[in-house]
């Protein structure tokens, strides 16, 4: 919010320096931005009145002017500008002026770039004639008059020859404060005037609204209004004014507006910006010849309506867009912009002056439909008290006739079906006090809260406090203490430290995610971190089957775009991306992991109504050392530490986001942990991956109820154990993991290790399966095995496998 300090002085008194100004209201709790200074860098730049022109003797585009500039003799000026005339007023800088620039075709130069005098083709010239832009403003605010040419000075105050600083009024800084989302209120010269009346303890003054002269015709003879969304338009004010002339404003409104950031139209516009700022409520003029019927409907547009705005761009409608119509059609998008054939014309003599309160959620859903935001939506989006519409449609037409800008007629048709009621909240002081950790009054707290224009009764130790409509954040007890304890001073409060009993600490599951995390750090693994927004096509561009639960996604309500329309429902994608990025910037060899939530729509047993929320954990790797096994061992290890025994390892086919020949489902008791594998081809060319990528895609909610509850000292062993190797002949398609899950349960407790050291295919194997050779080491805890006890055990294991899988006892 842009507050120019001079014009806020037509509210409240400021009368500390400006930087002293800004500090207090940061100190109450208003965040500053910048602060802008624009007669910094305007030295020897004054008023001046053309009072010949001449045609240049050597260039057509070049005319030769005399100029008073308040000295005894005019000087002479060469330029190349047009829109000037003799007896016009305009900005000149003297020989060895500085303007902030930046000058026509230059870039701006720190500190300001200096004016001499000199020739142009062979003419004489003791300065130069300024537009705008040479003084410092934006093209954005410059008025439309004067955008292409030299800044013309109406105003008969306007004297030649004094210093264009004090003559324009720029000598006072203009402040940027950055305004939160719960202080819409503050979007208004209003309300910074009544934060700084409140903090500094000055008069608040409010503007002047009541006509003087008003016609004995009535606007409701010419208007009339029908909400039929209330719910999407609170309130609806109108008021008509004829005789209308439309001309350039003062240069008291001119400069106001380019101050706080807007460019000056015609004296009608200009007042209809100028409330808003002040009040923070948009309105908007029509010409009332464009409005059929003489009677407004507000209601939502249909499906696939064309409307042609004031910017003339066609934009095609939706059924929630809420539009403000006559009996005909449209003539406006409520809250955003105005249609092009309603808009105020030269020859335009009667309006009709909007002030209306529309729905936020509405306009910022239409504002986002049509791609198309407004310094009027910005505000409707944030919220606005519907109780201002009537007071600003009175200023604007007190200011209309202040201006002579026309004639108002009596009275309004105002449409305010349920009318916003100030909230009472009740605050106790010994909870105010407590909370701030201060003893302050009841009559203290009282005073602070009356200043910010809040009513209150106090009954014993409670506030009964009523908080005017225009302080929509002011809800609950909370927000009293707030009030209190910023009008307090922030910088005022004691510094102590929390008082407390308990000692913080991580509980078992935070311990259980930083093991994880530790020991894929200790694996060679590097963090990352990315975001859980994404696009819903993250599930096809990974090839996640058609009805997997993994396409179940969480659906954000007013996304930023579609890329980040919905919650993950998994890492991979996210992991993919990183990659990518790593590859692209030749990163050799990488290993990454990432543990977060990951988000589910589907029914949520514990927490009902809200989707499923869990922890997964992604690791993906590449490099000219990684393969599947190195992958492998990584999630062993993992496994391993977290006290997950007993894994076995399962060919994964029909898992797509994978290789099918190079893929594994991880399980434990038949239930899945994971899976690993090498990255699908096609999935990694859609992600312009140029190498092999293993992953693994875990669910850490598994791993969390899988772990053992607790870590057990086992002691070295006492006895000594025996070995058995084997190799048996078994079919091809049979995996080594079923082999060793048989054999673990043929063999019983007396098994400690099962370890297989080959796989051999070719000559004395018959075509169509392999030798798979095992070490099996058996020990007892409390004796040494006899030869007899472990052969009777190994007879079992390979009758299991004969019985199970046809195995046949290899001959060495």
């Amino acid at each position: 919010m842009l507050v120019p300090v001079k014009w806020l002085r037509e509210y409240t008194d400021v009368t500390l320096p400006a930087q002293e100004w800004v500090d207090g209201m940061v100190l109450s709790g208003t965040n500053l931005e910048t602060v802008d200074y624009w007669d910094k860098e305007i030295e020897n730049v004054v008023v001046g009145q053309i009072l010949k022109i001449e045609a240049h003797p050597d260039a057509a585009k070049l005319v030769v002017c005399q100029v008073n500039v308040g000295k005894d003799a005019p000087v002479q000026i060469v330029t190349g500008a047009a829109n000037m005339k003799e007896g016009d007023k305009v900005v000149v800088a003297l020989d060895g002026a500085r303007v902030p620039g930046p000058l026509h075709g230059k870039t701006k130069t720190p500190g300001g770039d200096v004016i001499t005098a000199g020739k142009l083709r062979g003419v004489e010239s003791a300065g130069m004639m300024c537009g705008c832009s040479e003084l410092g403003f934006p093209d954005k605010i410059v008025p439309v008059r004067d955008k292409d040419g030299l800044w013309i000075l109406d105003d008969e105050c306007f004297v030649p020859g004094t210093p264009i600083v004090q003559a324009l009024g720029i000598d006072e800084p203009t402040v940027d404060f950055e305004i939160t989302p719960n202080r819409p209120d503050c979007l208004s010269m209003l309300g910074i005037a009544r934060e700084s009346a409140a903090t500094f303890k000055t008069e608040l003054r409010y503007p002047e609204t009541e006509c003087k002269n008003v016609a004995p015709e009535k606007s409701e003879d010419y208007i009339q209004v029908e909400i039929r969304r209330p719910d999407l338009c609170p309130r609806y004010c109108a008021r008509v004014i004829k005789d209308i002339r439309i001309a350039q404003s003062p240069w008291w409104m001119q400069r106001s507006l380019m101050l706080a950031g807007m460019r000056p139209i015609n004296n009608i516009v200009d007042i209809t910006n100028y409330v808003m700022l002040e009040y923070g409520q948009p309105l908007h003029a029509f010409d009332i010849r464009t409005v059929k019927g003489g009677k407004i409907i507000v209601d939502t547009a249909k499906a696939g309506d064309k409307f042609t705005t004031l910017d003339n761009v066609e934009r095609e409608l939706s059924d929630t867009t809420l539009m403000i119509n006559d009996t005909e059609g449209p003539l406006a998008i409520a809250g955003i912009m105005g249609g092009l054939d309603s808009e105020i014309r030269p020859d335009t003599t009667m309006v009709l002056v909007e002030s209306a309160n529309f729905n936020g959620d509405s306009v910022r859903s239409s504002s986002k439909k049509l791609n198309h935001r407004t310094e009027a939506s910005g505000r409707f989006e944030k919220g606005i008290d519907p109780n201002l519409a009537k007071d600003a449609c009175d200023r604007f037409c007190y200011l209309v006739e202040a201006l002579g800008a026309g004639t108002v007629l009596t009275g309004d048709v105002d449409c305010y079906p349920n009318p916003k009621l100030p909230v009472v909240t009740k605050a106790r002081v010994s909870r105010i006090n407590k909370v701030i950790g201060i003893d302050l009054s009841a009559e203290q707290m009282i005073e602070y809260l009356n200043g910010l224009e809040i009513r209150v009764q106090q009954q014993g130790d409670t506030l009964i406090c009523t908080a005017p409509t225009v302080r929509m954040d002011l809800n609950i007890e909370e927000d009293y203490i707030e009030e209190v304890a910023r009008m307090f001073g922030y910088d005022k409060l004691p510094k102590t430290l929390p008082m407390g009993r308990s000692q913080g600490g991580l509980n078992e599951r935070q311990r259980f995610k930083n093991l994880a995390k530790d020991t894929l750090r200790a694996l060679g693994c590097s963090e990352v971190m990315t975001y859980s927004f994404v696009s819903p096509k993250t599930a096809d561009k990974v090839n996640e089957r058609e009805k997997s639960y993994f396409r179940q996604f969480v659906k954000l309500i007013n996304p930023l775009g579609e890329d980040t329309s919905v919650m993950r429902t998994m890492i991979l994608p996210n992991m993919l991306e990183v990659i990518y990025t790593n590859m692209s910037r030749k990163n050799p060899q990488v290993r990454f992991f990432e543990l977060g939530n990951t988000f589910i729509d589907l029914p949520n047993t514990k927490e009902p109504g809200l989707p499923i929320e869990k922890d997964a954990l992604c690791v993906a790797m590449y490099g000219p050392n990684e393969t599947f096994y190195t992958l492998k061992g990584v999630i062993e290890q993992l496994l391993s530490t977290l006290g997950i025994q007993n894994v076995w390892y399962r060919t994964e086919k029909f898992d797509k986001r994978f290789h099918p020949g190079r893929c594994a489902a991880v399980e434990h008791d038949s239930r899945q942990l994971a899976v690993i594998g090498q990255v699908h081809p096609d999935v990694a060319a859609g992600y312009g991956l140029d190498q092999p990528v293993y992953a693994a895609e875990i669910d850490f909610e598994m791993l969390w109820e899988t772990k053992k509850e607790a870590v057990r000292y086992t002691p070295l062993p006492k006895f000594p154990a025996m070995t058995r190797d084997f190799a048996m002949v078994v079919k091809e398609e049979i995996e080594v993991g079923k082999l060793e899950y048989v054999i673990r349960q043929a063999a019983g407790e007396l098994l400690e290790n099962v370890k297989l050291f080959d796989v051999y295919r070719g000559k004395n194997i018959e075509a169509g399966k392999k030798s798979v050779a095992f070490s099996l080491s058996y020990r007892a805890a409390d004796r040494t095995l006899k030869d007899t006890e472990v052969s009777e055990i190994n007879t079992k294991v390979l009758a299991a496998l004969k019985e199970t899988f046809e195995a046949v006892l290899r001959e060495m």
